[in-house]
């Protein structure tokens, strides 16, 4: 089933496993690795509606989208003016789908009424899913939470509301924001959305191997997946998942050196650099942990290499670090939950 395209209103996904959202992580470099190792969607870090309207830069480079296969551009925001105006900005910078955030966690997000705390007033929150659709010509999609917490799971009652105010496609996460990532995702309560609409429905929270992929599908009786932290250090996980021959896809995948080299380059260039400073290659840092510690067969490094990968900015000596630490490396499948490392990226 993973391998059959979904359409999305007017739009497709060209299969049934896409990458999350997550702030920090799925900036547009790696977005473009995920694409071309085969995910079904890919979504960009959230969008402050009110900063793009502004034209933020931060904002505009998040919701780069350039070189993708129907992309998506999630945005979050608490005002509808505003969330209408950013959805046509997307939609007129090349967004094929544009994606409504009302799951974050993060203080810094619900403290503004955005994210999951708009969960908290469906009313309210059903002003911004009717204004972002009725702004825009292409699909708009909505992703969620189970609820504020376990008194008030009500993901149900928005997506009944949200499918009759057009949207096209929901995402639930299984968890409340209480529960942040703590424990594990309830696969088995996402069901309960899966039967109150008739849109597509996709199901988030620790997706990591293939054997929780049969088990989250039937579970959740869902139309797709998505994968998030799995993804770290593997941009290649949703492509590997949706592959109906897995064995010959991690055989096909490219030596770990020349795939960590284009990724640092392509960070350092999509990011540059912002007020004297070499941002790009400090975004890179952790990517590069996650390769090193988390993705391949253990890599005896030296602290000296380490203190370059983690600190240095000058890019000349930390891709001859990687070509030289990485050389004859192998990929480190992901076999269960314990490929899944803590981070500071908030998955939106």
């Amino acid at each position: 089933m993973v391998a059959g395209a979904l359409p999305i209103g007017l739009a497709t996904a060209r299969n049934r496993i896409f990458l999350a959202p997550m702030s920090g992580v799925t900036d547009l470099p790696f977005r473009r690795l995920a694409h071309r190792f085969g995910a079904g969607l890919v979504v960009s870090e959230m969008v402050a509606s009110q900063e793009l309207v502004v034209d933020n830069p931060d904002s505009r480079l998040r919701m780069d989208v350039k070189g993708l296969e129907t992309p998506v551009v999630q945005l979050a925001g608490r005002e509808a003016q505003w969330m209408a105006e950013a959805a046509k900005i997307a939609e007129g910078s090349g967004a094929a789908v544009v994606d409504i955030n009302m799951g974050c966690p993060a203080k810094k997000v619900t403290s503004g009424y955005s994210g999951s705390a708009l969960m908290r007033d469906l009313d309210h929150a059903l002003t911004l899913i009717e204004a972002t659709v009725q702004a825009v010509d292409v699909p708009v999609t909505l992703k969620m939470r189970l609820g504020w917490d376990d008194d008030s799971r009500n993901a149900a009652d928005l997506a009944r509301r949200a499918c009759d105010a057009g949207v096209q496609l929901i995402t639930v996460h299984g968890r409340t924001r209480c529960q942040f990532y703590k424990g594990q995702a309830d696969w088995p309560a996402i069901s309960q959305v899966r039967e109150a609409i008739d849109i597509p429905i996709v199901a988030n929270g620790d997706l990591i191997s293939r054997d929780d992929l049969d088990t989250m599908l039937s579970q959740t009786g869902c139309d797709a997946v998505m994968a998030g932290r799995g993804a770290y250090g593997r941009p290649w996980l949703p492509g590997y998942l949706a592959s109906d021959d897995p064995a010959r896809f991690l055989a096909e995948l490219p030596d770990p050196a020349d795939l960590i080299s284009e990724h640092y380059e392509a960070l350092v260039a999509h990011h540059g650099e912002h007020k004297g400073v070499r941002l790009g290659s400090r975004i890179a840092r952790k990517h590069l942990g996650w390769y090193l510690d988390t993705t391949l067969r253990p890599v005896p490094a030296t602290s000296a290499a380490r203190q370059i990968l983690m600190q240095s900015d000058d890019e000349h000596a930390v891709l001859e670090t990687i070509k030289t630490l990485f050389d004859g490396a192998s990929w480190l499948h992901p076999v269960g939950r314990e490929a899944t490392q803590p981070s500071q990226a908030e998955a939106a």
